[in-house]
């Protein structure tokens, strides 16, 4: 993570929107990778991908919070680190057999380019920062790149490595050193949330190729359009604006606390939750009246209860309210897998929708309690 300067009214630009195109690419592969490998070996690979991937993308965000993408060159360096995303991006598919090594090496590229910029733009208060954590950020690429050339369980052992020297680095930097230009940080993940969002609707497309336009089609196809559109309504609706005031209004180190806490963490189920929510869409679609393999049911149920576990915890982290609705929904949301499995898909989707719309039209008096 990187240091900022005070700016709330700096907004996000057009270059930064472009560059999380790509990551929600790599979003979009971690899906069909998840689709097309439903297993626990599958889960286990995705999980991994995302580790190292949120956490570079992370450093992204912090980045372009801290300096103005106004000068070519460092134009030019986020257009070269779309590149590297870009190459990780379609090496997904293959991580962990033949590809490893070129996911690797676009890593490295994402790597030395954030810290290139961050030394570029010679931010004292947290060059010291940079320095310490990015040599480990370096040798977890070079491990992934080892892990390619290799076969069998050693390849999960070093992953695991790469994604555990991620996670040191954040006990390397001091949070509390860190500034937030608020406005900016709140739009940032934002606007990310609603592309990832869009992504599963991308998946109803997907999954919807080469099947007949008939009314299990339309009927899975609308109610999971529906969910979709509550799950954004849950947090756009309230939760991003409360965050804005929350940050704006907070001490600086309070501030840089929120923005690990609400967003950097609390972010992770929620978009694993869009992931596993959109694998299961691309199972349902066209299979609206036929019961769902158990998988299929299970990434449905799952994604929506990661999505509000993880609303939940972005309450917790603004400090607005106990969010006790929203945790409570969640485990309801994996109690709809028998309706999956031993009924239909419809029957599946019309509970998760119910049970969105529900915690939607809570009075208005409960509010932050939710």
């Amino acid at each position: 993570m990187i240091a900022a300067h005070d700016e709330p009214e700096r907004r996000v630009t057009t270059l930064e929107l472009f560059f999380d195109l790509v990551f929600v690419f790599a979003i979009t592969q971690l899906t069909g990778l998840l689709a097309d490998d439903p297993t626990p070996r599958g889960v286990v690979q995705v999980l991994l991908i995302f580790g190292v991937l949120w956490w570079m993308f992370g450093g992204y965000v912090w980045l372009t919070n801290a300096i103005a993408l106004d000068r070519p060159i460092r134009k030019l360096l986020i257009l070269a680190a779309m590149g590297g995303f870009l190459v990780l991006a379609l090496a997904i598919p293959t991580a962990f057999e033949g590809g490893g090594v070129i996911f690797g090496l676009g890593y490295l590229l994402v790597i030395l380019i954030h810290a290139g910029l961050f030394t570029h733009a010679s931010l004292r208060a947290g060059l010291t920062g940079i320095l310490r954590v990015a040599p480990l950020n370096i040798v977890a690429a070079l491990v992934i790149v080892i892990a390619g050339l290799l076969d069998g369980p050693i390849v999960y052992a070093l992953w695991l490595i790469a994604f555990g020297l991620e996670v040191l680095t954040s006990f390397l930097s001091d949070p509390g050193g860190f500034r937030i230009a608020p406005a900016h940080f709140v739009e940032r993940h934002g606007l990310l949330l609603i592309v990832v969002l869009g992504e599963s609707i991308v998946a109803i497309s997907v999954g919807a190729a080469g099947l007949p336009l008939d009314a299990s089609l339309l009927v899975a196809g609308t109610i999971s359009l529906a969910i979709v559109s509550g799950l954004w309504w849950l947090y756009f609706n309230e939760d991003d604006a409360h965050a804005e005031e929350a940050m704006a209004t907070a001490p600086a180190d309070r501030r840089t606390r929120i923005a690990l806490n609400a967003f950097f963490y609390a972010q992770i189920p929620m978009l694993l939750g869009v992931v596993a929510f959109a694998a299961g869409v691309k199972s349902a679609i066209g299979h609206a009246f036929e019961p769902l393999a158990p998988y299929a049911a299970l990434f449905l149920a799952a994604g929506v209860a990661l999505y509000l576990v993880g609303d939940a915890l972005f309450r917790v982290g603004i400090g607005w309210g106990r969010a006790s609705v929203r945790a409570g929904a969640a485990i309801a949301a994996l109690l709809s897998l028998p309706a999956g499995i031993f009924g239909t898909a419809t029957m599946q989707l019309v509970l998760l929708l119910a049970l969105v719309v529900g915690v939607i039209l809570l009075p208005t008096r409960r509010a932050r309690t939710a």
